[in-house]
């Protein structure tokens, strides 16, 4: 099912790919000034294909991080916001992937791709450079999204680009899910005794797996929460907004703010190009 918005269209993924990838997002920027997209963290891992010229990306916003060209790129979790530098010429499409989902797709586990940009054909080979050349010759985005179906699902059946892939411990994708469905508000020490884990057991296997802590992937998900809800087409006052998505105060969302995107809630919402909103 797609949603059309003045920016592109967001889709969900064919059923049989849904554990596995949370969504796609076809965005043209080619109606807007130049400018720079901060991309937030959030539980995804993003992979981004151009249609147009190469993506121009930094590993941090307003602070000197070096530019990158990518003709399609992947990253894994992030604690940083990542900079898109756009000349209003930019349109593609944006693939978010599950934690869990790295295993299937790229045949490695989120971890190894924590706080990395890397060429999509790095980790889907031939694969990725079909996926590439055939979604810039797709004439439409409903053609595009049964693109992506296609190709994921015939990754998905290889294992990856490695072959047959370990299994997830279970214990790790319970904490995941649960982390999940609560927004990053729960105590992790009561995840780990619920799975009969130490705290510290579950750290380290959680770590291994996804590449961020749990404490840490909680703080993720609790800002990707605010910034939904600030992005949204009437947004809540900033108070609200920080009880609504469980910080102590309005400051402490603040303080979160600035470490995951270099901006305070006010500059980034005067300076943001939200993709999606209409």
């Amino acid at each position: 099912m797609e949603d059309h918005t003045a920016t592109g269209i967001s889709a969900r993924p064919a059923p049989a790919l849904r554990q596995y990838v949370d969504s796609y997002v076809g965005f043209d920027l080619r109606r807007l000034a130049a400018g720079v997209h901060c991309g937030p963290p959030g539980r995804a891992l993003t992979a981004v294909i151009s249609l147009s010229d190469p993506l121009e990306l930094a590993a941090g916003v307003d602070d000197g991080s070096p530019v990158t060209r990518f003709g399609s790129v992947a990253g894994g979790l992030m604690c940083r916001a990542v900079a898109l530098h756009h000349d209003g010429r930019q349109h593609g499409v944006q693939v978010a992937l599950t934690p869990l989902g790295a295993r299937a797709v790229y045949g490695m586990p989120a971890a190894e791709l924590a706080h990395r940009l890397v060429p999509l054909d790095e980790l889907l080979g031939a694969l990725g450079a079909e996926l590439v050349d055939r979604l810039r010759s797709a004439p439409t985005w409903a053609a595009r999204l049964t693109v992506l179906d296609e190709l994921l699902l015939r990754a998905v059946g290889r294992g990856g680009c490695g072959g047959p892939v370990r299994r997830v411990r279970p214990e790790v994708a319970e904490a995941l899910r649960r982390l999940v469905a609560a927004r990053g508000r729960v105590q992790i020490g009561a995840v780990a005794a619920e799975l009969d884990w130490s705290r510290r057991y579950l750290t380290e296997r959680f770590r291994g797996e996804v590449g961020l802590s749990p404490k840490t992937f909680a703080r993720v998900l609790r800002f990707e929460y605010a910034h939904e809800l600030a992005a949204a087409r009437n947004p809540l006052p900033w108070g609200t907004v920080a009880t609504v998505s469980g910080y102590a105060d309005q400051a402490h969302l603040v303080r979160e703010w600035r470490e995951f995107t270099g901006r305070s809630p006010t500059a980034w919402r005067r300076g943001e190009v939200l993709l999606g909103a209409g």
